[in-house]
C-alpha cells in the first residue's frame, strides 16, 4: 500500500439499522476523535470562537473597543460565516429521509474547510457557505464581487479547488471514481447574480438549497453509503 493512502474496508453485509439504510461494521471501527459525522455545522468556526476568548468578558470588551476604533475585528466574520453554515446546514440535514448523509465542517491541510460535503442520490456535492450580508453579490467565472466590498473574493476557485481536493481524497479511500461538484450558496444576500460563462461551480441562495434533494440518478445508495463511511474518516482527509 502507498505510504499515506488510508485503507477502508469493504465489508458486505446485509443488516440494516433503524433507519432503513444498510448496516456498515466499518463504523464500528472508527475511533470516535476520528469520526466526523457528529460534527454541527460550523464546527470548526465553533472551535477558534472558543478559542479566541470572545464569549468571555474581557473578550467582549476587546471586541467592543476594536469596532469602537474601527476595526474590523476576524471574530465578526467567523460569526458571519458561522450563522450563514449553521443556516444551510439545517437545511441540508432536512434531506435525511430523501436517502442523503452530510458531513459538516470538514478541514483540509492547510486549513481549508468544506462546509458541507453532500452525498445522496444526485451525486457529491463540496458546499461552501458563504454570508451574503444584504449585499448584491455578482459572481463571476474565477471571483466573487459584492457591493460592500471593495476586493473580490476568491470563492469561486476555491470552492473548484476544495472540490477537486475532496474528489481525490474519496476517490484513493473508496476504490472509485468519485466526482465532487462545487456549490456556492449565499446566505442573506441582497441579490445574486451569476456570469453566464460559469458552467462547473453550481451557484445558490439558502431558500435553493432543499431543491438539492430533487436530485437523483447518479450513485447507487450502496455507492452512497460507501463514500460516507469514508468521508466521515478525519484521518482521509490528511493528505487531501
Amino acid at each position: 500500500m502507498a505510504e499515506g493512502v488510508v485503507c477502508v474496508r469493504e465489508r458486505p453485509d446485509g443488516k440494516r439499522s433503524a433507519n432503513g439504510k444498510a448496516f456498515d461494521p466499518e463504523r464500528l471501527f472508527l475511533p470516535p476523535d476520528d469520526d466526523l459525522a457528529p460534527n454541527r455545522p460550523g464546527e470548526t468556526l465553533r472551535a477558534r470562537l472558543d478559542g479566541s476568548g470572545a464569549a468571555g468578558s474581557s473578550g467582549r470588551a476587546r471586541l467592543v473597543l476594536a469596532r469602537l476604533l474601527g476595526r474590523r475585528p476576524v471574530e465578526d466574520a467567523w460569526r458571519r460565516a458561522l450563522a450563514a453554515e449553521q443556516c444551510v446546514g439545517a437545511a441540508l440535514e432536512g434531506l435525511a429521509a430523501g436517502g442523503w448523509d452530510v458531513v459538516h465542517s470538514i478541514v483540509l491541510p492547510g486549513d481549508a474547510i468544506v462546509s458541507h460535503l453532500l452525498i445522496g442520490p444526485g451525486g457529491v456535492f463540496g458546499i461552501a457557505s458563504r454570508p451574503g450580508r444584504r449585499a448584491r453579490v455578482r459572481v463571476g467565472a474565477s471571483e466573487v464581487r459584492t457591493d460592500r466590498e471593495r476586493h473580490p473574493q476568491p470563492y469561486v476557485r476555491e470552492a473548484r479547488h476544495d472540490a477537486a481536493r475532496a474528489s481525490l481524497v474519496l476517490t484513493r479511500g473508496c476504490g472509485f471514481l468519485v466526482q465532487v461538484r462545487p456549490v456556492l450558496v449565499f446566505v442573506g444576500a441582497r441579490s445574486v447574480d451569476v456570469a453566464p460563462e460559469l458552467d462547473d461551480v453550481r451557484v445558490l441562495e439558502e431558500q435553493d438549497v432543499p431543491g438539492l434533494g430533487a436530485l437523483g440518478g447518479a450513485l447507487h445508495p450502496d455507492r452512497s453509503r460507501r463514500i460516507h463511511t469514508v468521508a466521515r474518516n478525519r484521518r482521509v482527509w490528511l493528505w487531501a
